[in-house]
């Protein structure tokens, strides 16, 4: 089952939902984005949600727009606690807290964030929403010192994201400051089966500019990073999923793993995989559907995969925008001249610059040897492409 909403759905997804032909919630945005007979949408919200109520049947969002409607329509179900349990970033850091006994963390309204004591936590460390989406209020403060600046910089951006998304989707009222987690980050997207046990459709690694970079710019998988994090985000998930109870339940995890292979959590997320449909990376990489892996029960078999794709690396770049640009005077972006930062372009998305600060998503794919390309978009000025209105500068340089 599904419930797809804003901002965005893929081709593959959407083939998926009508090939698959099980029940779609019937909402504006399916009925714009899905093509017509071949959805099955459900009309009314309680036939939905006495379908989403069965034992065994499994949901799927794309988008956490979606939350709020689970909270108000499957309330007599146990999905709205085990989506809240994740959600909120200090419900999930206290459910694995005695996994990790020395990482300090510390949940905040928003007066305590404006209170807060930076001396309390080990620097550097991150602020970020309690119920948080795409990197969106994130931030690194290197010291003490640099606290006021960084919760100046965070009271601009709140007011800034109250006109993007939902308030469920970021929750700005509440906040988490945790210390920083050593280690090379990773993603994870899987499902909890019947049983409980975790499938693991796809792992992506996640490239940066720098320390203090929180940008989703630049991720990339190979059999490689398969072998490498894979095993470990299973024996993670399983103890996270018998903490939290979780069956017939997809999750995008986000997650470092340290010198001594020891993983710790950033955050996981429920009801979908890789958020704007990035998940589809495992389609480009690896011929792997998630959503019908996880809707049908399927198991990618990554031995026939890690002899059918050696040597080759497939990268998602995300064209994200800085803050300092107004969207709305944004007139054009010039696609062709980024499509040709690559040599091997797998499917190039724009997406709706008006509205979010993302102008698209690229799929690449470069050798496993050669990772020049993705290396000279890491920190890249992406304003050099964009067409302003006339009189409106493209803002700031960051």
């Amino acid at each position: 089952m599904f419930i797809l909403e804003e901002p965005y759905v893929s081709d593959l997804l959407a083939t998926t939902v009508v090939e698959l032909s099980l029940p779609v919630l019937d909402t504006p945005f399916a009925r714009r984005r899905l093509p017509v007979p071949g959805a099955k949408l459900l009309r009314t919200a309680g036939d939905f949600a006495a379908a989403a109520s069965r034992p065994g049947a499994r949901l799927y969002s794309n988008s956490e727009n979606a939350i709020g409607w689970i909270a108000e329509n499957l309330a007599g179900s146990d999905l709205p606690a085990k989506i809240e349990v994740f959600k909120d970033k200090v419900a999930f850091r206290d459910l694995v807290a005695d996994l990790h006994p020395d990482y300090g963390y510390v949940g905040l309204d928003l007066r305590g964030l404006r209170g807060f004591d930076p001396s309390t936590l080990r620097a550097p460390f991150v602020v970020k929403p309690a119920v948080g989406f795409f990197s969106l209020g994130v931030h690194v403060v290197a010291s003490a010192v640099a606290w006021p600046a960084a919760l100046a910089e965070i009271e601009r951006e709140i007011l800034a994201l109250e006109a993007l998304y939902p308030a469920p989707v970021l929750g700005l009222d509440r906040w988490v400051a945790e210390e920083v987690i050593p280690g090379e980050e990773f993603a994870v997207d899987a499902y909890f089966d019947g049983e409980g046990v975790p499938v693991i459709v796809d792992v992506y690694a996640h490239l940066f500019a720098s320390a203090d970079d929180v940008s989703d710019r630049v991720y990339f998988t190979n059999v490689e990073t398969v072998a490498r994090f894979g095993p470990a985000a299973v024996e993670f998930l399983t103890e996270v999923g018998k903490r939290a109870g979780l069956a017939d339940f997809p999750v995008h995890a986000e997650l470092r793993m340290d010198a001594a292979g020891r993983v710790a959590p950033i955050e996981v997320n429920p009801m979908r995989f890789g958020a704007w449909c990035v998940t589809d990376l495992a389609h480009f990489a690896y011929g792997v559907n998630p959503y019908r892996c996880y809707l049908r029960g399927e198991r990618p078999d990554w031995s026939r995969i890690a002899a059918e794709t050696a040597g080759r690396t497939t990268a998602l770049i995300v064209s994200d925008l800085p803050n300092s640009v107004e969207l709305k005077n944004v007139a054009s972006v010039d696609y062709p001249r980024f499509a040709a930062n690559f040599s091997r372009l797998l499917e190039l998305r724009p997406t709706d610059f008006k509205r979010y600060p993302v102008f698209a998503f690229a799929f690449v794919e470069v050798p496993s040897d050669d990772f020049s390309e993705l290396h000279a978009l890491l920190g890249a000025d992406l304003r050099e492409y964009l067409t302003m209105r006339e009189g409106a500068g493209a803002g700031a340089p960051c």
